[in-house]
């Protein structure tokens, strides 16, 4: 199975990765943070990722939400070496993202500041004791949801993050939202609804970002989640950079 995720989509993923106008997506990200990047993976590379779920020997540990009160539904992480296409992924999108993530720690008064290159992010993890894998593959069926919440698995955090939609809504499986809150100082906490559809990706904060005040930027508290599936069978692959103790 691993050789097969990364046959379909390997060759074409870096035009396409090219492609995309990041001033647009880093602007998303500035104003809403998320940005949406349509029918970045095709259907065949989703389906065969999805399928993937039930090889074990792909996984480092399987858990299951409802044991943990994290919700309803399953995920399963990644092992090292990951699948080609996780890897791609992964490597692809942290030096897109870096200095976007520079920027916001500079505007929230945060002295961290991220490497050029996914490798030497990582080995900044792994010297602190962050060395397992990150990157997972989430399983959703009828009835089944996501409690909002934040990927930190460590000291090292990236502040931003990726999923990606494996599953077509209307077809494989009907409810099932991803759902952003954003936390306002001294307000009430604002919720969006991002629409996807199979294949689309959408990269968000994982922690905090800055928002623009009048007496400069402030910082406002996201958290992620999955509404109730009525219907069918949802995969998500997300996609993390930092690793976890």
């Amino acid at each position: 199975m691993q050789a097969i995720l990364g046959d379909r989509e390997g060759s074409a993923l870096a035009p396409r990765m090219d492609g995309i106008d990041w001033v647009s997506v880093c602007a998303d990200l500035d104003a809403y943070g998320r940005a949406i990047l349509p029918g970045l993976i095709n259907a065949p590379a989703c389906l065969d990722m999805a399928a993937s779920y039930g090889d074990a020997s792909l996984y480092r540990s399987r858990v299951v939400m409802a044991r943990h009160g994290f919700g309803r539904g399953e995920y399963q992480y990644f092992r090292y070496p990951l699948p080609a296409l996780v890897q791609r992924l992964r490597s692809a999108f942290y030096p897109r993202l870096a200095p976007l993530a520079n920027d916001w720690n500079a505007r929230m008064g945060i002295d961290v500041r991220y490497p050029d290159t996914h490798a030497d992010f990582l080995t900044r993890c792994h010297d602190a004791g962050q060395t397992r894998p990150t990157p997972l593959l989430l399983q959703y069926g009828a009835g089944d949801y996501n409690c909002l919440h934040q990927d930190l698995y460590g000291e090292h955090v990236f502040p931003l993050q990726v999923a990606i939609l494996l599953s077509e809504p209307g077809r494989d499986f009907t409810g099932g939202e991803f759902v952003l809150t954003e936390q306002r100082p001294r307000m009430q906490s604002r919720a969006d609804v991002v629409p996807l559809r199979q294949g689309d990706a959408v990269i968000f904060a994982v922690n905090q970002r800055p928002v623009a005040g009048s007496r400069g930027s402030y910082r406002v508290t996201m958290r992620h989640g999955v509404s109730r599936l009525h219907s069918g069978r949802r995969h998500t692959l997300g996609i993390i950079f930092h690793d976890a103790r």
